[in-house]
């Protein structure tokens, strides 16, 4: 491990540089976002099933545009935003754990993207059929509002790309030795309930939309496990594999202490 004693000043510089790269790059792919809003916008329109959309504010339509910019160079940086936050916390990495998480930063960014793909893919149509099928039943005719349809969206879109990082969050820890598998287990059914709750804020209220939601969560949760044991596993063995280390190499040291009064 490579200590670096740094004060408060110089980490809060070091946080400085840091947020100065992640804005960069947060600029530069605003720009290129603001080329690719626009299809993406009319795709999502024409995937919505709504003949047309309406805004109810004269600033929706720029106000749209903007989010849609913002939530693409935000998906598009967050590798960067995850290699800066490593690069700020390996110094106090040994050199194996540094190689090790590094790796992560691809697995956690597909994962972001799977996590936005089943959201869009699976969940969404499930709670747009629902929300059509209640308002036809109560006699609602529904007037969507395209500001109010995207912000619906995001609400979806952006809880399950976070959650789909709990495997490799929970990986991280353990293979830094933080986190314990066996607390996992131990708290397994609280995770299940604090889960269930999560499906039952985000699904429309029927019991197939909520399968749809809680069961998937319930398999990443158990998969978390698994991967965790695996990563604390390998915890285990850098410890134990270091500590030989540290033996032999004081060994070493009396010995070229003894060997040094020798020839004295």
């Amino acid at each position: 491990m490579k200590e670096k004693n740094l004060t408060v000043i110089e980490h809060i510089d070091e946080i400085r540089k840091r947020l100065m790269v992640i804005v960069v790059f947060f600029v530069i792919a605003v720009i290129g976002s603001f080329f690719i809003a626009k299809p993406i916008i009319k795709f999502l329109q024409s995937e919505a099933g709504y003949e047309e959309f309406h805004a109810f504010n004269v600033v929706d339509p720029i106000a749209l545009y903007l989010k849609v910019i913002i939530f693409l160079a935000v998906v598009i940086i967050s590798p960067v935003i995850m290699y800066q936050f490593w690069s700020f916390i390996s110094p106090g990495l040994h050199e194996t754990e540094r190689k090790v998480t590094l790796s992560y930063i691809p697995f956690a960014f597909m994962l972001l993207l799977v996590g936005i793909a089943f959201s869009y893919f699976v969940l969404v149509p499930f709670v747009m059929n629902f929300m059509k099928e209640l308002s036809a039943e109560l006699g609602i005719t529904q007037t969507v509002g395209i500001n109010e349809y995207f912000t619906f969206l995001f609400q979806i879109l952006i809880p399950f790309g976070v959650i789909f990082q709990l495997p490799i969050v929970l990986l991280f820890l353990s293979r830094l030795g933080i986190l314990d598998p066996v607390k996992l287990v131990k708290i397994r059914k609280v995770a299940y309930f604090v889960l269930f709750v999560i499906a039952a804020f985000i699904t429309p209220p029927d019991i197939m939309s909520h399968l749809l939601v809680t069961v998937p969560l319930f398999l990443l949760y158990e998969l978390s496990i698994i991967i965790c044991r695996v990563g604390y596993r390998k915890f285990l063995k850098a410890e134990e594999k270091r500590k030989l280390e540290e033996i032999k190499a004081e060994q070493q040291r009396q010995i070229d202490e003894v060997m040094g009064n020798m020839e004295k």
